[in-house]
């Protein structure tokens, strides 16, 4: 089978160099779109390790970029979409860092509109699967291949317990949580994994109606 260039894709994964820097990155500007809720008006991208020394040549930049207008891995826009988000009016920055982290394919976007702004920290582990580790100062674990409810609450006895409860009362089974406080006493954030892709409406409105509870955002797969 013949590709008319290295961002060409088959199936969930794009094919180039590596998946991780094509697919991977991809993944990651999609979750981040996801989690804002909307197309940004501006992105800065931060590259790290292996991601800041081969992003051009890989084509992360461009699959990054194509994430954040909501393209799936297996979308052929993706190739152009440094130009579509020109086009747009999309502000991009590109920088490349030294700091060391945990692991060489990580990139920090920080993303906003005039509304508000928004940063994370994705990593690409391989074979175009991903996780988001930190998320506006809180530290998580999200692979963007499950459906995930994330709540913001209050750090308060009874808070994770109230949710559990609503999510059972909804026959919604939990596959993983992941529980995070930037101190004690105050604000926290549940990471919900659930094996449900479509949740009602009512479901995360009784959510965010519960005491301590001040966001709950919806992340489909």
């Amino acid at each position: 089978m013949k590709y008319k260039s290295v961002f060409d894709i088959i199936g969930p994964v794009m094919i180039g160099p590596s998946s991780s820097h094509t697919a991977g990155a991809a993944r990651i500007g999609r979750v981040a779109r996801n989690l804002f809720g909307r197309e940004p008006q501006w992105a800065e991208i931060s590259f790290y390790g292996s991601f800041a020394k081969t992003y051009k040549g890989h084509g992360t930049d461009v699959a990054i970029v194509g994430g954040l207008m909501d393209y799936d891995t297996f979308d052929e826009r993706i190739k152009d979409s440094l130009n579509i988000a020109k086009q747009k009016g999309m502000r991009i920055k590109f920088r490349e860092e030294d700091t060391v982290t945990d692991h060489p394919n990580t990139a920090r976007i920080r993303l906003g509109d005039d509304q508000s702004e928004m940063e994370l920290v994705g990593i690409s582990i391989g074979g175009g699967k991903i996780e988001v580790t930190e998320l506006n100062g809180f530290e998580l674990k999200l692979t963007g291949f499950h459906p995930a409810i994330l709540v913001v609450h209050e750090d308060r006895f009874g808070a994770i317990a109230a949710v559990a409860q609503v999510l059972a009362k909804h026959e919604i089974n939990i596959g993983s949580m992941d529980v995070s406080r930037k101190e004690k006493g105050k604000m926290a954030l549940m990471t919900i994994e659930i094996d449900q892709n479509n949740i009602e409406d009512k479901v995360i409105e009784e959510l965010k109606g519960l005491a301590n509870v001040t966001q709950v955002t919806m992340i489909a797969d």
